[in-house]
């Protein structure tokens, strides 16, 4: 059957890159193979006990029906809590609307925001669903380059470049997916006075920012000045801090105007998330956070492990990362060369043949602007990062 019949935003949508290559990777799985995956964002921890335990009790009291639209009143609050002592900005309940995940969080937002033909810029490399929820909103993404020299970190000066009268939005995300890179706090100072002399919003996608190791330092583009927390939409939630990735718990803070809007959007969509998986995220922020500390000291030996491995491999350099889980290793010198009888031109091509040889999932840095490099994720075992390091020296053709 032909696709006639699909809208123009089905058929201009490119699949998430990540998601497909775990689906093959556990395809490979389920046929039998050995395979490391280092393809998808996900915590190989499992979610605390006190969390699982509020979302049980949540189950036994029988409040199994709707709650609000913007989530529970308490668990607005805590939000609200955890927005300002990070922030260093006072937030109110009625700044925050809790999603089903981050990822809805910026799609309501962006909903909300744009208008048709409104210009929205995206840092590269960047996240791979950023500029197809953009297109989806009828929104036009914008990338700006950043270079791997400077820390993958935007330029203030080739941000300004690149607006437009038609600009209204700037995305950010730091700790960074793809690159695990921090975003300096002098960048983040700039590109807030920069919001605020051309009148821009930000939505600010802070995911991953109780990961951040080796002495680097995040901070919301929010606490620049009055003009940015007001035009700032911060994004945050439970799935990588308290790895909650299934539990689908998302959150924005942002002016009363703007969280109205949002919820408003929410409540003709999808409504609110189910109470059990709100109660554990209650549980999540008001709950023990030694937890949190554990798992980002694991995440910190990973990276460093990962580090080491990576380039040690000829052809493979690798910058450190300092946030999140995640590197972006540059594999362009490999390009040209066979490996099993296959030829590598792009990376996309490098990582089928990691995949269909070595037995290793990892994703092209195509899908995140960053056609040279790779994206691997050390959410997997220390065991499993030696593993697939191994693999792949052996796939190249030994270490250094």
């Amino acid at each position: 059957m032909s696709g006639g019949f699909l809208s123009r935003r089905a058929l201009a949508l490119a699949p998430s890159s990540t998601l497909a290559m775990g689906a093959r990777a556990k395809q490979l799985q389920a046929e039998g193979r050995s395979v490391i995956s280092f393809s998808v964002g996900e915590p190989g921890f499992p979610t605390p006990s006190h969390i699982c335990e509020a979302a049980k009790c949540a189950i036994d009291s029988g409040r199994h029906g709707y709650t609000p639209t913007g989530g529970t009143p308490d668990l607005r609050e805590a939000v609200a809590k955890s927005l300002s002592q990070k922030i260093g900005a006072p937030y109110k309940a009625s700044q925050t609307i809790v999603s089903p995940g981050g990822k809805y969080s910026i799609y309501l937002t962006l909903l909300a925001l744009l208008n048709p033909g409104d210009e929205v810029i995206i840092p590269a490399p960047y996240w791979v669903s950023y500029p197809e929820m953009v297109r989806l909103a009828d929104g036009i993404p914008v990338f700006v380059e950043s270079r791997e020299e400077d820390g993958f970190a935007v330029s203030p000066e080739a941000v300004e470049k690149a607006i437009t009268p038609k600009t209204k939005l700037v995305i950010l995300n730091s700790p960074t997916n793809p690159s695990g890179q921090v975003t300096p706090p002098a960048v983040i100072e700039a590109l807030g006075r920069l919001m605020e002399k051309r009148e821009l919003w930000c939505l600010s996608d802070e995911i991953y920012d109780c990961l951040v190791f080796g002495g680097a330092i995040h901070r919301s583009i929010a606490s620049v000045s009055d003009y940015c927390l007001d035009r700032t939409v911060v994004v945050n939630g439970c799935s990588k801090t308290y790895s909650m990735t299934g539990w689908r718990i998302g959150w924005i803070g942002a002016n009363a105007a703007m969280a109205k809007a949002v919820d408003s959007i929410q409540s003709q969509t999808c409504s609110a998330p189910a109470f059990a998986s709100q109660a554990a995220a209650l549980a999540a922020l008001t709950g023990p956070q030694d937890s949190v500390a554990i798992m980002a000291a694991r995440f910190d030996q990973r990276r460093v492990l990962l580090h080491r491995l990576l380039n040690a491999i000829p052809g493979v350099s690798m910058a450190m990362p300092s946030g999140a889980f995640y590197a972006l290793p540059n594999v362009s010198r490999l390009f040209g060369r066979e490996f099993g009888g296959r030829r590598a031109n792009t990376s996309l091509e490098f990582c089928e043949i990691a995949l269909e040889k070595a037995h290793v999932a990892m994703v092209s840095g195509e899908g995140f602007g960053a056609p040279d490099h790779i994206r691997i994720s050390y959410a997997a075992s220390e065991k499993d990062i030696e593993e697939g390091c191994g693999r792949l020296a052996g796939l190249v053709g030994g270490m250094d």
